[in-house]
């Protein structure tokens, strides 16, 4: 399920949330999201539990926005978003969902009390010093339309076994697959997301400008896109390359670097890593001839 933002998506019911209904003295209420559907009715999806923690989200960017509407989904009591310096009390777990650098300063607003938890991907845990913490970074990309979290992974870490344990408990909620990340393995890790998602956008941002330049629009390349990614996942990068210069085919990639050179000069140093990337996997799969043409 694709969770949209969910503007100041509040669906707490005091310190935990159960199955047969809230454990607090207030009158019952129905919250519902933005979609109009109950918590009641999402809760019969749930899986059984004893009790979920209640979670405040601090940060009303796209992942804390994302983040909310989800765990409110899964069943748990989610107070927030929440702007930056925010304190809440009264939960069990506070996420800090904002920029890398303004962790630590976040993190130095709060109370003692609640396990204290960070999203991002590349820093470690001392920016939470002296809390009882964690991190989960949610393996995936999200705009302003929201995310899909189900099958996903998560890098997860904690100063403590409990720790650890609610960060594993949340990605198990929010349909994640958990990997633990040593501390020493994080910004590696990052990159590599980085690689997998950011500059594959850059990517393509090159091949939709060539692409224009011949009257070819971005919706022709998708299909494409999509169907080398997945021969990626499915087969890995040495079976499911393609192409010119996969198959040694020198002459081609040379006509096709005069093209890019003439009409999207910019891209030319890009094209040539490419190129030399390209030809070094091919190489990199044993073939004893490079111009051997592929299947």
């Amino acid at each position: 399920m694709l969770f949209p933002p969910a503007d100041g998506y509040n669906s707490r019911r005091g310190r935990h949330l159960r199955r047969d209904g809230p454990q607090t003295n207030q009158p019952h209420q129905l919250h519902t999201k933005p979609t109009g559907i109950s918590m009641r009715e999402l809760e019969r999806d749930l899986p059984p539990t004893s009790a979920l923690a209640s979670v405040a989200i601090v940060g009303a960017g796209r992942l804390g926005l994302a983040l909310a509407g989800a765990l409110g989904h899964a069943g748990y009591g989610v107070v927030g978003p929440l702007g930056r310096g925010a304190d809440p009390r009264d939960v069990d777990v506070v996420l800090l969902c904002v920029p890398d650098k303004q962790i630590a300063a976040a993190a130095r607003c709060l109370s003692a009390g609640p396990l204290i938890g960070h999203c991002s991907g590349a820093t470690g845990l001392a920016a939470l010093a002296p809390h009882e913490a964690f991190s989960l970074h949610p393996l995936m990309t999200v705009t302003t339309r929201g995310a899909r979290f189900q099958g996903a992974g998560a890098a997860i870490a904690g100063t403590t076994e409990r720790s650890l344990a609610m960060a594993r408990e949340l990605a198990a909620g929010l349909g994640l697959r958990a990997i633990e990340i040593a501390e020493r393995d994080r910004v590696a890790y990052h990159a590599a997301a980085s690689i997998a998602s950011n500059f594959l956008v850059t990517l393509e941002a090159a091949a939709e400008r060539v692409a224009s330049t011949a009257g070819v629009d971005r919706a022709l390349l998708a299909p494409l896109v999509r169907a080398t990614v997945e021969n990626w996942a499915t087969l890995g990068p040495e079976r499911a390359l393609t192409g010119p210069a996969a198959r040694g085919d020198g002459e081609t990639v040379a006509r096709q670097r005069a093209e890019v050179a003439a009409r999207a000069p910019e891209l030319l140093e890009l094209f040539d890593a490419l190129a030399d990337a390209t030809r070094a996997l091919a190489l990199g799969r044993g073939r004893t001839d490079p111009t051997e043409v592929l299947a």
